[in-house]
């Protein structure tokens, strides 16, 4: 726009001459844009309105930098500008038309566009229905799912252009949610209750929120819509609630799956030796300080350092399990009383050991950016991806174990020693070297379980003290010695846990699963899958 255009521009404001605000009657941006200087707080939301129905790559870069408070205009001629301050407290001025950067002005000279709160949101909502033609599909469902949160703010010709242009099918389902709201807007009974059949299905809490409103005003609505609309709540909340008990089956699953790493190692030493490890915590602890220490060590490996960390925490804490059993635990067979204490004590050594290296403080690990974020089934359920990935690396290690014990030869012997020591030994089967290799495995396993904790918590010196009663309890439950009464009881457990706590909460939630425990225990003393043959007494 040349300087005499927008002096006559002035000129029309200063006779009193009213410049006209709908978009339609803008001729083209530069136009637009001198009449945003002279708009006040009551004026420029519809001059805004005006300015984002242009077809024009300009009112995008407009809308963000006046979302920013950068948008300034030059009062002698009306020309805009926007001011971007730098780092080193100078300021970048470049001009709203030609998006050329200045050097003859400085910000001193310039006043500023002022904006509020509500101005403010009413830019977002343009924002919004300017990414409704973004090129990227998950831009448009971004902007889509503003405008459901106010569906007045789009007009029934865009949002029909959209809808006949758009080939996202997500994109589609909220495009039709409002168009089906705009419509539920309307005074007539037909469109409502058409409305009403299309929002039926919908989880979207925009949606809900609206209709749990509507609910509420008795007056409106005729006798018929009301009962529809109720109706309609009912079968979203029917809905909701069915993906919450999903949820809180996948967060048991989840939950299940931390228990079944660290019973699964306490299964097998205490079904082939009959061993209580009271330092069977403490081998995850080991674990979970080992991932501490990859991190520390490479710090620029962060997104492998979990797949590092799963070998040398087994073998850390594999070793540490061989070393207890040469040293103590072999010399205090037969005798359970004396082994329980000597394991505690190694777990309080163990911990003391910790505090002396790392400090009691607690460390806290680094999740991979490929375990961070969820996967969103649907408004209500989502899927957190470091849960699943627990879900399906417990399972895998379990049918590793599985297949170690069915298939190698140290397996065999340790299904052997199990199912009766003296034969084995008769058979010329080193049960010595046998109970070592076994509690090695044990605590190597329960090494990697602490890798798995330390993705969920904070890497502490009691780390293994929040766990080792459930591993008990985990194994008892399931039957001694058996590998899948540990993986039914683990998962059984937790889901059973995650249901009680919404209601009881959690301490309440422990108290009454270990008490329910006592009495099956009470009844079926060898657990859920108890071991069979001659040798079991």
């Amino acid at each position: 726009m040349t300087l005499i255009q927008r002096l006559v521009f002035l000129m029309l404001f200063a006779v009193g001459l009213s410049w006209p605000l709908k978009a339609a009657e803008f001729e083209n941006f530069d136009v637009a844009l001198v009449a945003l200087p002279e708009a006040n707080f009551k004026s420029l939301p519809e001059l805004l309105e005006g300015i984002a129905e242009l077809d024009d790559p300009r009112v995008t870069s407009l809308l963000v930098h006046l979302s920013q408070g950068e948008v300034y205009f030059q009062k002698s001629n009306n020309q805009v500008f926007y001011v971007i301050d730098q780092a080193d407290g100078s300021a970048r001025i470049i001009d709203a038309l030609s998006d050329k950067d200045l050097q003859d002005i400085e910000k001193n000279q310039l006043s500023k566009v002022k904006t509020n709160n509500r101005i403010r949101s009413d830019i977002a909502q343009l924002q919004a229905q300017l990414n409704l033609n973004h090129p990227d599909a998950n831009i448009r469902l971004i902007a889509a799912r503003e405008m459901l949160a106010d569906v007045s703010r789009i007009s029934d010709k865009r949002l029909a252009d959209r809808q006949n242009k758009e080939s996202d099918g997500d994109v589609a389902e909220i495009l039709a949610l409002i168009a089906a709201l705009k419509q539920f807007s309307q005074d007539d009974e037909a469109s409502q209750l058409a409305a009403l059949a299309q929002l039926d299905s919908t989880l979207e809490p925009d949606v809900r929120q609206v209709l749990t409103t509507a609910s509420l005003d008795t007056e409106r609505y005729s006798a018929e819509v009301a009962t529809k609309i109720k109706a309609t709540l009912a079968s979203i909340e029917s809905q909701r609630n069915l993906y919450s008990y999903a949820e809180n089956v996948f967060f048991g699953l989840s939950l299940g799956s931390v228990l079944l790493l660290a019973a699964i190692g306490l299964a097998i030493t205490f079904g082939v030796m009959g061993v209580i490890n009271m330092a069977h915590g403490e081998m995850m602890m080991l674990g979970a300080y080992t991932t501490y220490v990859i991190q520390q060590w490479f710090p620029n490996l962060i997104e492998y350092s979990l797949l590092i960390a799963v070998p040398a925490a087994f073998l850390v804490s594999g070793l540490v399990g061989v070393i207890i059993e040469r040293s103590i635990i072999q010399f205090l067979k037969g005798r359970p009383l004396e082994t329980l204490l000597a394991t505690f004590g190694v777990s309080l050594i163990l911990q003391q050991l910790v505090r002396t290296v790392f400090s009691p403080l607690n460390r806290q690990v680094i999740a991979p950016e490929w375990m961070s974020g969820s996967w969103q089934i649907n408004p209500v359920f989502s899927v957190t991806f470091n849960r699943l990935y627990i879900i399906l690396f417990s399972l895998a290690v379990f049918f590793m174990l599985l297949i170690f014990l069915k298939k190698s030869a140290l397996g065999l012997h340790v299904r052997a020693v199990a199912q009766n020591r003296d034969m084995a030994r008769a058979l010329s089967i080193r049960s010595n070297w046998v109970d070592a290799a076994t509690f090695g495995l044990g605590s190597g396993i329960a090494g990697i379980a602490g890798v798995v904790l330390s993705q969920l918590t904070n890497v502490g010196p009691n780390l293994g003290q929040a766990y080792i009663i459930d591993s008990f309890l985990v194994v008892v439950f399931g039957g001694v010695g058996n590998l899948w009464g540990t993986l039914v009881s683990a998962m059984t457990l937790g889901v059973l846990n995650k249901f009680l706590e919404p209601l009881t909460g959690p301490v309440m939630a422990s108290i009454i699963v270990l008490v329910g425990l006592v009495f099956f225990i009470q009844k079926r003393p060898m657990g859920l899958f108890p071991q069979k043959g001659r040798a079991v007494e």
